[in-house]
């Protein structure tokens, strides 16, 4: 039994960790071809875009390992069938639970890894890659000029070229502005018909190397250019000249990661419902004052100073005895009031149902945590079933099956949680949408396959809806036949 197990386990480890990386692969691209331009062009060091692509994998496991259990399970089994080796187990008297048990074992410890996976290191990997994604798109490129376009992104200088050569860094026909001290405006201009571009071992500065040029040197500030038409200034023609721009601004810094701890991927279960408690008493509290300010703008206090009257007239006997003009001043008294409560009211109901949906996506989170592992255990219960049914291992029809079910979790799981965020289902009904509708297909497949039933032999069907006609026929005529 031991050797068994072994060779189970075996043929299931091979392919899960196989799709399990070629799935996560497919998605990390899917991630990378989306922020393309942002990644491209601004001279980031490949760590930075390393550690970018290992924290965001890390986020894409909840839907790779999923996916991966189910085509991998249909694989096994499906080539256990194939070639005939589950049939010779169970001819030799082993069920196909006793042969499913040490990868029931497996997966159980999957779905307790993934589980902690999810609720640790989850919120980390999403901190960081949030903050370090934010520091990428914003980050100001290096030397991000382009033709004939004035560049101003390092301090001090705009910059223009005409031509670029991308492979070479040869630049042509080059303009700069020297505005270092703003004092004296554009001073010093210096043109160049070509150039080199590179820069300094530790990065802090770029040099420029021009040649056959000439600078321009106005020798006097911009206050005494006001006073004084005349001008004078240096005129400088050089064969080469070195330019030295300070460029350590634009070098990538990572941001204060304490800005994103708040937000709810960034935090386990733990900080997941104690910030949904806190917001709900937050809730209760604005509950209670709407009731005291309903309470006081309706409650008409009577004067104690007036004598009580022993007969209690109707509002309408009341506006009467009034004169026209305080009828014109209670009515108008009224409908002031009403106008400020229902303004009041409508603040009040459209920001309790910004809370409560706040609410709503923190507990959304906390049962994600949940549903991935039990995904994991209810795609094995289809998809180990399901391959030892249709008998087909390899990539071919088991990727048929795999995609199916799988669209089936993931569209209903995003179904469920967007419901539940409009507020038509609870976090808990909403975010184990996708297990509920799964779980008959797993309990049916797994009944047929240990019944060694045939999933696609219609005959049989057809067999139990006539025995199911006729239990109807029967019952209906014994009824009838009563008295």
């Amino acid at each position: 039994m031991k050797k068994l197990s072994k060779l189970i386990i075996k043929s299931f480890l091979g392919p899960f960790a196989l799709t399990f990386i070629l799935i996560l692969f497919i998605l990390l691209m899917q991630f990378v071809w989306k922020y393309l331009d942002d990644l491209m062009g601004k001279g980031l060091d490949w760590t930075i875009i390393a550690e970018l692509l290992i924290f965001q994998s890390t986020n894409l496991v909840a839907l790779a390992l999923p996916l991966s259990i189910l085509l991998s399970s249909i694989m096994t089994f499906g080539n256990l069938a194939e070639n005939y080796e589950l049939v010779a187990l169970k001819s030799a008297g082993l069920s196909l639970f006793k042969i499913m048990r040490p990868l029931i074992i497996l997966i159980f410890l999957i779905a307790i890894g993934a589980f902690f996976f999810s609720n640790r290191v989850t919120p980390f990997a999403n901190l960081k890659s949030k903050s370090l994604l934010h520091d990428i798109v914003y980050h100001k490129p290096l030397m991000d000029v382009k033709e004939g376009v004035f560049y101003n992104g390092m301090a001090g200088f705009s910059i223009r070229i005409n031509q670029k050569d991308e492979e070479t860094d040869q630049l042509k026909d080059i303009l700069i502005y020297d505005h270092r001290l703003p004092e004296s405006g554009n001073a010093r201009v210096i043109r160049a018909k070509e150039g080199e571009m590179k820069k300094t071992i530790s990065g802090r500065y770029l040099i420029l190397d021009l040649y056959d040029g000439v600078s321009y040197d106005e020798q006097s500030t911009a206050a005494t250019r006001k006073k004084d038409k005349s001008t004078p200034h240096l005129t400088t023609e050089f064969d080469q000249m070195e330019l030295r721009i300070d460029v350590s601004g634009l070098q990538f810094q990572e941001s204060d990661e304490e800005k994103w701890t708040n937000n709810i991927p960034m935090q386990d279960m733990s900080q997941l419902s104690t910030t949904a408690d806190s917001l709900a008493a937050q809730v209760q509290r604005r509950m209670d004052n709407l009731n005291k300010y309903m309470t006081k703008a309706f409650h008409i206090t009577r004067d104690s100073v007036v004598q009580n009257n022993i007969e209690s007239k109707s509002i309408y006997a009341y506006l009467d005895s009034l004169s026209l003009e305080n009828q014109l001043r209670a009515f108008r008294i009224s409908y002031n009031m009403s106008n400020n409560s229902k303004s009041y009211l409508t603040t009040a109901a459209s920001d309790m149902s910004h809370r409560s949906r706040f609410i709503n996506k923190h507990w959304n989170e906390w049962h994600r945590k949940l549903t991935l592992s039990f995904a994991c255990i209810l795609l094995f219960f289809i998809g180990g079933p399901l391959g030892a049914i249709i008998k087909k291992g390899g990539l071919g029809l088991p990727v048929v099956f795999s995609i199916v079910f799988f669209l089936i979790f993931h569209i209903t799981s995003i179904s469920g949680e967007k419901m539940v965020n409009s507020g038509t289902l609870e976090p808990f009904q909403g975010m184990w949408l996708s297990s509920l509708v799964l779980l008959p297909f797993a309990v049916f497949l797994t009944y047929k396959a240990a019944n060694d039933s045939q999933l696609f032999d219609w005959s049989a069907y057809e067999k139990a809806i006539s025995k199911f006609k006729k239990g109807r026929i029967t019952k209906h005529a014994d009824s009838s036949a009563m008295p």
